[in-house]
């Protein structure tokens, strides 16, 4: 009941509302809209209280008043309307036809969003609710393509059915030159799309630059063919710049892919391309070539030739073709066999050239043979004999190299022709006092400036010659000294220039990882002059056995010393000691004579002989290096010219250190290579990259390139590298 003359009732689900003795409302016991509204209008017309309603059902008195107020300002149909609710703030009206007609014309979420300032995740959300509709991908069942312009499929269908090899499809041209000894075959671009490898291609302006062409001409012909040589040095600077470290590597590559890189239907067979290079090697024109573009490396970069880094590094020689002389590997710590070469580099690692010895006579006659005569010729922008004179401390350039050359004699010799030459004190002596180090900011060459405790001394060297003595302390005490003969240097310069030689190292493992640097590119050996002086197997031999028994003295000397008597002095222990140390020092007497005797013996083995007067069976012929020193060159031709873009990347990226990261990314990317004939244009349109950051860099990178002008080799087709957009 809820008053006398009100009541309700529920039965099977319905709640039934009786006035007296008749049923006036019926509503589901879950329909609470309803419920409300015959309540508030029990109220208004005075059938019941608000007190009756809410002690009869249970509900709130706030509850009944809100549904009372409702049904006074709307009726019954108040109950059920729909509620408001705020209309959207970002994704009005105007905004959604904005967005809509950018997605017709397909543009992607992430672009919108960008160019609207709007979160990407409203406009999936938008799309998700229908507000917004994506437009249907256009399915091509016939995959054809603008007339004239090809896909991977199609290419590689048309290669695969190329009557005379694949990717052989310019038949004409090629028997041509096969019955008639006709070509060159000249570049002929065609519209391509998604080309393996086609970012390669932003590396050519700067393979150009850096001489990858320059005096070829002069110094390489190669009998008329299909195959030109630009085309063939070309291909050899992209190979090593896609990372193809030998030639062997293009056995498992598409040859028609890597022929639209090249203008070409497709590039030379490996033992094709292995033919050529032995003909352009056949008579040495590749030192000869090697040094010319040095000396115009010297010349483009004068200020990186006034200070020069000289190393030799050990490549290894795992074959069977001849015995080579074994030296020790510091990067692996073992003796092996292998070759010399001695680079000289400049400050920031760039290579200028390199001297390969099969019989390594050492550093200091490498450098006072062949080294130093070359630099004195070719160093540019040295100071004249008048400068020199006016200042007896000007040098004409400094040579850097490590403990290796110390030798007092050799820096009095360089000296005398104005040549400085710095490295480590190979022995420094006593500490310095820590009071005479000053904490000073030196730049480094990647233009990081970090702050070293330094002191600097004069010395007068082994009684030979004054030089400047540089010590640098670290935070654990521990000095390092460097001796120069370069007195005009700065102190923080000088300190700079010696801890930067570590720049040549890392070109060295950067090149033995990247471009494959150690890789013997021609198993043929060659002779070695018999008048090349070698060391004595038997003084070898001889020496070994000093040292050995050296060293076994050495510890013996060591035990019979540690032998002391600490004990009670009682008459048993030390009979037992004075019996015990007497058979030590028995053993180190007899000891010593032999080691006397061993070296007697080795004083009289001559310690260099001539390579035929030695037994035949020791007797090692050297590995070829005509084909060597050419890839050798192209290596460095592509290594300067990833140098020249990492150094544009650099400028635009956060993390400096990733530019090649970046470049060697970029030269495995796919690109769509559009020439236009009317125009002389060559459009070579890179994929994008993995992030936006990326293709920010990559496209100020372009913009640098094409500043360039850069015709492309062969052709009147100026080169345009874009993003594909």
């Amino acid at each position: 009941m809820i008053n006398a003359n009100l009541g309700f009732v529920t039965k099977n689900k319905t709640v039934t509302y009786i006035y007296g003795s008749l049923p006036v409302f019926s509503h589901d016991v879950d329909d609470l809209k309803t419920f409300r509204m015959i309540s508030s209008q029990l109220y208004v017309n005075g059938s019941a209280s608000q007190a009756e309603i809410c002690r009869a059902f249970g509900v709130s008195r706030i509850s009944v008043k809100r549904s009372v107020k409702l049904y006074r300002e709307k009726g019954m149909a108040g109950f059920f309307e729909k509620p408001k609710c705020r209309g959207p703030a970002v994704l009005t009206a105007p905004v959604l036809e904005q967005i809509q007609l950018m997605l017709d014309t397909e543009h992607s979420i992430p672009e919108i969003a960008r160019e609207l300032s709007l979160k990407a995740d409203t406009l999936r959300k938008a799309v998700a609710a229908g507000k917004l509709h994506k437009p249907k991908k256009k399915i091509d069942q016939t995959q054809s393509f603008p007339s004239g312009i090809s896909c991977k499929s199609q290419r590689s269908k048309a290669d695969a059915a190329a009557p005379i090899g694949m990717g052989a499809t310019n038949t004409f041209g090629r028997l041509s030159s096969s019955l008639f000894h006709e070509g060159p075959a000249d570049p002929d671009f065609s519209s391509c799309l998604d080309v393996p490898n086609g970012g390669v291609l932003l590396g050519v302006p700067a393979l150009l630059n850096m001489g990858l062409l320059r005096h070829t001409g002069k110094y390489f012909q190669l009998p008329r063919g299909y195959y030109g040589l630009k085309s063939i040095f070309l291909l050899l600077a992209l190979m090593a710049l896609a990372r193809l470290k030998t030639i062997e590597s293009l056995r498992y590559c598409s040859p028609g892919e890597w022929g639209k890189l090249l203008g070409l239907d497709r590039v030379p067979e490996a033992r094709t391309l292995r033919a050529k290079v032995r003909l352009l090697t056949r008579d040495n024109q590749a030192v000869q070539w090697s040094g010319e573009l040095s000396r115009d490396w010297m010349n483009m970069f004068p200020e990186s030739t006034g200070v020069l880094y000289i190393d030799g590094h050990v490549r290894v020689y795992n074959g069977n073709q001849t015995e080579l002389p074994r030296h020790h590997v510091a990067r692996q710590r073992l003796c092996l066999r292998a070759t010399t070469d001695y680079w000289v580099n400049a400050m920031d690692g760039q290579p200028f050239f390199m001297v390969n010895k099969a019989v390594d006579p050492g550093l200091l006659q490498v450098l006072e043979d062949e080294i130093v005569p070359r630099l004195e010729q070719e160093v540019p922008c040295q100071p004249s004999l008048f400068k020199r004179e006016k200042n007896p401390f000007l040098p004409r350039f400094t040579l850097i190299f490590d403990r290796e050359g110390y030798s007092p004699d050799f820096m009095a010799r360089m000296w005398k022709k104005r040549i400085a030459c710095q490295t480590y004190h190979k022995y420094p002596g006593d500490d310095w006092p820590e009071s005479e180090f000053q904490e000073q900011e030196v730049s480094l060459i990647s233009g990081h400036v970090v702050k070293m405790k330094l002191a600097e001394r004069g010395t007068f060297l082994g009684g030979k010659i004054w030089i400047r003595e540089i010590r640098r302390m670290n935070r654990s005490g521990h000095q390092t000294a460097i001796i120069s003969t370069d007195f005009k240097r700065n102190l923080t310069i000088a300190a700079a220039a010696m801890f930067a030689r570590w720049s040549q190292e890392n070109f060295f493992k950067y090149m033995r990882e990247n471009y494959n640097l150690d890789r013997v590119i021609d198993y043929s050996i060659e002779d070695i002059p018999g008048t090349t002086k070698v060391v004595c197997p038997l003084y070898r031999e001889a020496d070994r056995d000093v040292k050995k028994l050296a060293a076994r003295l050495g510890r013996k000397r060591c035990e019979c010393n540690g032998i002391v008597l600490c004990d009670d002095i009682e008459p048993d222990k030390v009979v037992a000691y004075e019996e015990k140390k007497q058979e030590l020092l028995e053993e180190v007497t007899t000891m010593e004579q032999d080691l006397e005797d061993l070296k007697t013996c080795r004083r009289n083995i001559p310690r260099h002989v001539m390579l035929s007067e030695l037994p035949a069976e020791d007797q090692f012929k050297k590995l070829a290096m005509k084909s060597k020193y050419f890839i050798d060159t192209i290596k460095l031709i592509a290594y300067r010219a990833e140098t020249a873009m990492a150094n544009i990347v650099r400028r635009s990226m956060r993390h400096q250190n990733e530019a090649r990261n970046l470049l060697r990314s970029l030269y495995a990317t796919e690109a769509d290579i559009l020439p236009d004939h009317e125009n002389n244009k060559l459009t070579v349109r890179i994929h994008q990259p993995a992030n936006r950051c990326s293709a920010v860099t990559i496209k100020k990178l372009c913009r640098e390139l094409n500043a360039t002008n850069t015709k492309f080799p062969g052709t009147n087709l100026q080169l345009v590298y874009e993003l594909v957009s």
